[in-house]
């Protein structure tokens, strides 16, 4: 499996997870719990073939019927994201405020997405600058997500 996004402990996840399912008065199943721990040991948006495998890789039966339905909860609940890439093929992620606020690198041509860090001092002032961005436009800016969209290694 990939590595573990820097700075969360399992147990932090799934901690934040589980007030995230009480709070909207649901069950945080073990269903739930293994698709939560495939997405939050990969170092990108997955794919529901890249998740299964995962699953299945790690000794636990997760049908794709299950993973379907599981996946409209963990998005209604604020824990997982869908992401698209320019395959027009759907990723999914843990959200920003549970793994840490993160970019992505996406490939124009196989439509590979990949996670990046970039230094705080530089995310401060991309903040700041699309902050100004917004204002002029009488926008009120909540948060961001950059996409930096060319070619992975494989492509190149």
């Amino acid at each position: 499996m990939a590595k573990k996004h820097p700075n969360k402990l399992s147990g932090d996840v799934h901690g934040e997870v589980a007030r995230r399912f009480i709070k909207h008065d649901q069950r945080y199943t073990s269903q739930r719990r293994l698709i939560v721990t495939v997405l939050s040991a990969s170092d990108r948006p997955l794919m529901i073939q890249q998740m299964l495998k995962r699953s299945s890789d790690a000794k636990k039966v997760l049908a794709q019927s299950s993973l379907y339905r599981n996946l409209v909860v963990l998005e209604a609940v604020g824990v997982v994201q869908r992401i698209f890439s320019t395959d027009d093929v759907a990723r999914y992620e843990l959200n920003d405020d549970i793994l840490g606020h993160h970019h992505h690198l996406v490939c124009s041509k196989c439509g590979d997405i990949r996670d990046v860090r970039i230094p705080d001092s530089i995310e401060s002032s991309l903040d700041s600058t699309l902050t100004k961005i917004a204002k002029h436009s009488g926008f009120q800016l909540d948060q961001h997500r950059l996409d930096l969209i060319g070619r992975c290694s494989r492509c190149v």
